[in-house]
């Protein structure tokens, strides 16, 4: 993953000098800090996210009839829309075509977070079966595997496989054990700025921001808020932050600017 902020110099080199996390922190940012918030209610769910590079996609979940399906809310449920129809099979496909890797450039790497809209533990089961189906993602280095939304006690994640990551949160408490479950820290933007992305964000609430992020960093873990503005005055400021994923829902647009930084 790559930065341009002079103030995080010494973290930067720190993680630089120990790659044994899902990234190594470079210095400059490009599309593999993008993140594609609700992914599934793009045009093209998957595809558009994935031909411009992002370096991580959001797909929730629900546990229906035995079937894993892919949507916002209860209502929208669809059974022809499963995780593995729009996700799982298109990523197993491209996967192929590369001969092993995730994208053509080797060094490029993917996260797949799913936010479980369900009962955390039967949901968790059943995607654990469905995952164990795809051998060739469980165990490629390049593909990381995040759970978000409703998630077990951190007590409870070295229940689940060595695939099976967690989406942190700042408060939470991990020991030595949990912590190495962690995939990254995520937190709700507006908990600490109402700023809406336009024009200059007040002082205080660009270090209330800073500060959440550099201690999901201290915990040696990349950090993503959600719920945040969507513009290019907020992308810029996301990059300056820090932040490791940039979350929005205009996937073309955020691609374009970051060719551009």
């Amino acid at each position: 993953m790559k930065f341009l902020m002079a103030n995080r110099r010494s973290w930067l080199l720190l993680m630089m000098m120990s790659c044994s996390s899902f990234f190594c922190i470079a210095q400059l940012v490009s599309s593999s800090n993008a993140h594609s918030h609700n992914d599934y209610e793009q045009q093209r769910p998957f595809a558009l996210a994935y031909e411009n590079g992002f370096g991580s996609i959001e797909a929730d979940i629900w546990l229906k009839d035995g079937l894993l399906v892919v949507a916002h809310d209860a209502k929208d449920i669809d059974p022809k829309k499963t995780l593995s129809a729009l996700y799982l099979d298109p990523l197993a496909k491209r996967t192929a075509e590369n001969k092993g890797k995730v994208y053509a450039d080797g060094k490029k790497e993917l996260q797949l977070l799913i936010d479980i809209k369900s009962d955390a533990k039967a949901a968790l089961n059943a995607l654990v079966t469905v995952l164990e189906k795809y051998p060739s993602l469980i165990h490629n280095k390049k593909i990381r595997f995040v759970i978000s939304g409703n998630r077990p006690q951190p007590t409870d994640y070295l229940n689940y496989p060595s695939f099976i990551f967690f989406d942190g949160r700042p408060a939470e408490q991990y020991d030595k054990k949990a912590l190495k479950k962690v995939g990254l820290i995520s937190e709700n933007y507006y908990k600490f700025a109402m700023w809406n992305g336009k024009g200059e964000i007040a002082a205080n609430q660009r270090a209330a921001l800073l500060s959440v992020i550099n201690k999901a960093h201290e915990m040696g873990k990349l950090f993503r808020f959600w719920a945040t503005p969507d513009t290019e005055d907020s992308w810029k400021l996301f990059m300056e932050l820090g932040v490791d994923y940039i979350n929005t829902d205009k996937v073309e647009a955020l691609a374009s600017f970051l060719k551009r930084k």
